[in-house]
């Protein structure tokens, strides 16, 4: 198995805290994030690896060099231009060849055994990807993902407005009492994603967004299963989410 780490940017929103380290080399319990991920994949039968870098990427590629400390291999592509997360993983395009993986960006910390319910999961049927999920509230700010009954992905909503969150209650993609999916930022994909990313166009923020690629995908009937993280999911988005995972205080869930 094979994974695909996205860390090329600077995360802003930590201010000063990045300025001379990207977010994914901040330190939690100890060890970069990134290092929790890269040993999580691991522990899980994840043994390549492809980090795309960007801001600072010196300090990561120096940290982990060629993963052997870690007992892994690990492959860098450098991401010059920020422009998104869309376009990103085609620097990993040769190193996944004709194999499926698993994309996850470098500031999300689950627990390590989510990546095996992943790949298990993956594995139930010829899925072109695979999306997980948390249990959301204020999805104004990610997306939406809306499901069958098989918990196969049907509709993705980037950062919806309330018209569109009132359209997909008109559709009944939303109910009453039932939850609001939450994207939680970690994929499995074959190779076909690519084909999808390479026809990209800017989004209305000036990014090449991931997000239109899975939504293209969808448009072209691609099959791609549902998985809910169970226990900790957390983006560490920002110092005060870093500080409480510090302390110790940051629950099961924490939804961006």
């Amino acid at each position: 198995m094979k994974a695909v780490i996205l860390a090329a940017g600077k995360g802003t929103r930590m201010r000063e805290l990045t300025n001379e380290i990207p977010k994914p080399m901040l330190h939690v319990e100890g060890r970069p994030i990134l290092q929790h991920i890269i040993e999580g994949l691991r522990d899980h039968g994840v043994s390549e690896f492809f980090i795309v870098t960007g801001f600072k990427a010196e300090s990561i590629e120096d940290y982990f060099g060629d993963g052997a400390s870690l007992g892994v291999t690990i492959r860098y592509g450098r991401q010059i231009v920020q422009d998104g997360t869309g376009k990103a993983p085609e620097l990993a395009r040769e190193f996944v060849g004709s194999d499926s993986f698993l994309l996850t960006y470098g500031d999300i910390l689950v627990k390590p055994d989510t990546y095996g319910r992943m790949i298990a999961r993956f594995a139930e049927d010829r899925f072109a990807g695979l999306a997980t999920t948390i249990r959301g509230e204020d999805v104004t700010k990610g997306a939406v993902l809306c499901f069958d009954s098989r918990f196969l992905l049907r509709r993705l909503v980037e950062k919806p407005t309330p018209a569109q969150l009132d359209e997909l209650r008109g559709e009944g993609w939303l109910r009453p009492g039932e939850p609001v999916w939450y994207n939680a930022g970690i994929y499995m994909f074959t190779p076909e994603l690519f084909s999808f990313t390479s026809k990209l166009k800017k989004s209305p923020r000036g990014e090449y967004e991931l997000t239109d690629a899975i939504i293209g995908m969808l448009n072209e009937d691609k099959v791609i299963a549902g998985l809910e993280i169970q226990g900790r999911w957390v983006d560490v988005r920002d110092p005060e989410v870093l500080f409480s995972l510090e302390r110790g205080q940051v629950g099961e869930t924490s939804p961006a």
